[in-house]
């Protein structure tokens, strides 16, 4: 396979899991802040800090307020991670090998890009069409994810779409467990507890996870037990362990996987390590930053070997790619 097939394809499926993933963060935030009671302390400002884009905000506004926050997450080209422009990366990146994808698929692509462009101004000012937006692209995202699975021949193509699929899903997990940990809820006594089951409960339904939680682990929501689950449950496909084992499946099928795999086994002790005593928002703060920088370097090994290998031979540097930014 061509590496600049792989790296497309893969590019094409980080993109489609960045936007739905995006999308439910930013609904959750919103659930969040209407659940919030008086004297407690989170911002829009929060989202971006989350998402690692605080910086880009200040370059290209003024003021962090929720419309500025909602055109530039959504709607803001600038931003490579936008909706619209991860949406529109997926779709480019996916025409440009439509003989390799189910016909169905760059329909569909299509038909979500067209969708957005077409409603996403009002989703800046409007919350109730905001989230019926959001919800569309999450469900269509979905729609897209399970056409692959089940229309595509599982070969090494397919490989590369799963392995991106899962390095972002389990990033953007991180990224949605660490909403809670920047709200700082006012001392209320014996009210205090049931505030937070119910931030514990919109991560859970942010990431669909909320029945087979209460399933698998509980009928009540406890913070540590949410963060147990979502980091470490074998069997949910957007907890980062299974994650993981699907990327860990992914490099197996794929050759010359050595260093990939040991950034893998790298964030599998990171895993293993965690220690549940004295664990502080703070703590969790730092500890999923960290779950963060080693996903980061299995995209890193992935890269190196797949897509630029060649020009490291020339002793080249990687380009910058726009759309694969």
């Amino acid at each position: 396979m061509l590496s600049r097939v792989a790296e497309n394809l893969y590019w094409m499926a980080r993109y489609l899991e960045r936007s739905e993933n995006t999308a439910r963060l930013i609904n959750t935030t919103t659930e969040v802040l209407l659940d919030l009671p008086r004297g407690a302390s989170f911002g829009w400002d929060i989202l971006l800090k989350v998402v690692g884009l605080d910086k880009l905000f200040e370059e290209h506004y003024r003021e962090a307020n929720e419309s500025n926050i909602m055109r530039f997450l959504v709607l803001d080209e600038r931003n490579p991670s936008a909706i619209v422009s991860s949406i529109r990366c997926a779709r480019e990146n996916s025409r440009t090998f439509r003989e390799i994808l189910p016909k169905e698929f760059w329909e569909r692509v299509n038909g979500l890009y067209l969708y957005i462009q077409g409603v996403a101004s009002g989703t800046a000012q409007n919350r109730a069409q905001r989230y019926e937006v959001l919800n569309q692209i999450v469900e269509r995202s979905q729609s897209l994810a399970g056409l692959l699975m089940g229309c595509m021949s599982h070969d090494l193509a397919y490989e590369f779409i799963r392995l991106g699929r899962n390095l972002e899903r389990a990033d953007m997990t991180t990224r949605i467990m660490d909403i809670n940990s920047v709200v700082l809820l006012p001392r209320q006594g014996g009210a205090l507890e049931p505030l937070q089951e119910r931030l514990w409960m919109n991560v859970l339904k942010t990431l669909s996870a909320y029945q087979m939680y209460r399933r698998h682990v509980d009928v009540h929501v406890r913070g540590h037990a949410v963060l147990s689950y979502l980091l470490l449950d074998s069997h949910f496909p957007r907890t980062v362990r299974h994650c993981l084992s699907e990327i860990e499946g992914c490099l197996a099928a794929l050759p010359n996987h050595t260093d990939a795999m040991k950034a893998t086994r790298r964030s599998w002790r990171r895993l293993a390590g965690l220690r549940w005593e004295g664990l502080t928002p703070a703590v969790l703060h730092e500890y999923l930053d960290q779950v963060q920088t080693d996903l980061g370097a299995i995209h890193m090994a992935v890269s190196h070997q797949y897509f630029y290998f060649h020009m490291q031979q020339q002793q080249t540097t990687p380009p910058a790619r726009a759309v694969n930014a």
